[in-house]
C-alpha cells in the first residue's frame, strides 16, 4: 500500500479517535480533539499532493479520499450537534449535499461517466475545516493556559473576537455547502432527469 493510501486509511482512524475523544469527559479533551481534527485535515492535503507529486493515483484513492474526507467532516458537524455547538439544520444541509452529491457521481459511474470536482466544491471543503475548527477552537480555548487564552479570549466588543466570528466562519459554509451542491445537481441534471 502506498503513501497516500495509507494516509487515506489514517483518516478514518482519527475521525475515529476525534470522536471518542470529542465525547470524552477528562481535562483538555477538547484541545486534543482540535489536535485531532488539524492532522486529520493534513491528510487530506498530503494525501492527493503526494499521489498527484509521484503518479500514486490508484482506484482505491480515488473512491476512499473522498469518502474519507465526507465522512470526517459529516462526523465533526453531527457531533456538533450532539453537543449543542450548532442547530440540527446546519448539519442536515451538510450531510445532505454529501449524501446527494455521492449519490449523483455512483448515478454517473453506472453510466460510465466520471464527474470531476469544481472549484465550489473545493472552496466548500476548505470553508467546512475553516469552520469546524473554529468551533473547536470555540470551544477549547478555556481549556488553554496563559498565551492560548489570551490569544482566542482577546475581548472586542465584550465578547472574544473568536466568539463574534464563529457565527460568520459557520454560515459561510453551510451557504457554500449549499450552493455548491444546488449548483453541481442542476449541471449534471440531464444524468437523473431521464430517468424520471
Amino acid at each position: 500500500m502506498n503513501v497516500p493510501n495509507k494516509l487515506t486509511l489514517s483518516r478514518f482512524v482519527l475521525t475515529m479517535a476525534f470522536l471518542a475523544v470529542i465525547f470524552a469527559e477528562f481535562p483538555q479533551h477538547l484541545t486534543i480533539a482540535l489536535a485531532l481534527f488539524c492532522i486529520a485535515s493534513l491528510t487530506d492535503y498530503f494525501d492527493g499532493k503526494i499521489a498527484r507529486r509521484d503518479k500514486l493515483i490508484t482506484n482505491f484513492g480515488i473512491l476512499m479520499d473522498p469518502l474519507a474526507d465526507k465522512i470526517l467532516v459529516c462526523s465533526a458537524f453531527i457531533a456538533f450537534v450532539g453537543e449543542r455547538w450548532i442547530p440540527a439544520w446546519m448539519a442536515v444541509v451538510i450531510v445532505a449535499r454529501e449524501l446527494a452529491i455521492t449519490g449523483l457521481r455512483l448515478l454517473a459511474a453506472s453510466k460510465n461517466v466520471v464527474l470531476a470536482a469544481e472549484g465550489y466544491g473545493k472552496h466548500k471543503t476548505i470553508s467546512q475545516i475553516v469552520a469546524i475548527i473554529w468551533i473547536l477552537v470555540r470551544q477549547s480555548y478555556g481549556e488553554m493556559n496563559g498565551f492560548g487564552q489570551a490569544l482566542f479570549g482577546f475581548p472586542i466588543l465584550g465578547k472574544s473576537w473568536v466568539d463574534l466570528l464563529e457565527p460568520w466562519a459557520v454560515g459561510i459554509a453551510v451557504f457554500l455547502t449549499f450552493y455548491s451542491g444546488t449548483l453541481y445537481l442542476w449541471r449534471n441534471r440531464q444524468l437523473y432527469l431521464v430517468d424520471l
